[in-house]
């Protein structure tokens, strides 16, 4: 019955982290040196046409296929070993406490029967894994088991986008846990490694951004609102007079008019600023929280000239652009200059890649 290629499990051999968001297709392969340290083997990105993925759906298969053999190209990469990722949306997750000792088989059982209470599809329809994270903090001798259930077709259409790219699906993840891996290692950094602190991470797509609040690699709230950079493409065309996709390749080749900066970007900054702000308060408000001690910005409009003082000066919090290869070796594959301009971006990527060496 688990027959999902391992939400949870971790490849030892060379692997790609192949994230497919709405707007672009990323790349990420990392290795360790010999100090054990993370390297940034390769990267690569490839934009999407706008409609080719919609709601997490794959619209549009066989030109997203040819993009993501197009950016393992681009990267470089030999390997046919992937880890992909489905929407969060897409994929039914649940903590429950089981006793510990179980065999494999007798936790399978107990994970199916208690997957009927949870999952609103009959368990033919779906493909289901579980991860035992530990010993249960609310039941001594127990441990606690997440479950994950996507229904097949789902997992199916990112195995089968792997598969016609040439690749080996060997992973599939969920975005927001692969995010939150990524970010895991930036918030080592911090003072005191992290411990305690309470990180809001929003992720900035094209139609919406996607909110976490971390503590301790823990979610404690998630929060989608529709705002995203396609809105700026947008205010683009209407300022302008240009198409949508005219708008969306003059944005991505910085080629724009002088006054671009002040009549554009800065009221969007202040807009998106707002929204964030705003997310924040409904986490305070729904919570016992009044206070973060860390904003982490990703996604491609995460690194807007202004956005993080406009988001500091909304909210009183330091804020930071999230960039996943911190701290690592580059590469002799690696074109630095033009990943720097789209590092934000590869945050799930590198969550995803990060899979090869941990659970």
């Amino acid at each position: 019955m688990i027959d999902l290629p391992s939400l949870f499990s971790r490849e030892a051999a060379p692997l790609l982290g192949i994230d497919v968001s709405m707007s672009s297709v990323k790349v990420v392969e990392l290795g360790r040196n010999r100090a054990g340290g993370l390297v940034l083997e390769r990267c690569a990105l490839e934009p999407l046409e706008r409609g080719w993925i919609a709601d997490g759906n794959i619209e549009k298969f066989d030109e997203v296929a040819e993009a993501v053999r197009r950016a393992v190209r681009k990267s470089g990469g030999k390997t046919k070993n992937a880890a992909f990722a489905l929407p969060a949306s897409a994929v039914i997750t649940k903590k429950i406490i089981l006793p510990s000792g179980l065999s494999d088989e007798e936790m399978e059982i107990q994970v199916e029967s208690e997957a009927n209470q949870y999952i609103p599809f009959s368990l033919d329809e779906v493909s289901l894994d579980f991860c035992v994270i530990g010993a249960s903090e609310a039941s001594a001798g127990d441990v606690d088991v997440l479950i994950a259930a996507s229904r097949k077709e789902k997992v199916q259409d990112r195995q089968g986008l792997a598969e016609a790219a040439g690749l080996k699906p060997v992973i599939i993840d969920i975005e927001s846990y692969a995010a939150r891996m990524a970010t895991a290692r930036l918030i080592e950094s911090m003072p005191n490694r992290g411990q305690d602190a309470l990180v809001a991470l929003f992720e900035m797509g094209a139609v919406a951004t996607s909110m976490q609040v971390i503590r301790n690699g823990e979610t404690l709230y998630e929060r989608d609102q529709a705002f995203g950079g396609a809105q700026l493409t947008q205010m683009i065309a209407r300022q302008y007079g240009f198409s949508v996709d005219e708008a969306e390749l003059k944005k991505r080749n910085s080629d724009l008019p002088a006054d671009y900066a002040q009549t554009v970007l800065r009221p969007f900054s202040l807009s998106m600023a707002q929204e964030i702000a705003r997310a924040l308060q409904f986490f305070f408000t729904s919570t016992p929280y009044n206070r973060i001690d860390h904003i982490m910005l990703a996604g491609g409009s995460a690194a807007l000239p202004g956005l993080m003082q406009d988001i500091t000066d909304q909210t009183t919090f330091a804020c930071s652009v999230a960039n996943p290869f911190d701290g690592m070796e580059m590469g002799g594959g690696v074109k630095t200059s033009k990943m720097m301009r789209e590092v934000p971006s590869y945050l799930t990527a590198t969550g995803l890649a990060l899979r090869r060496f941990y659970q």
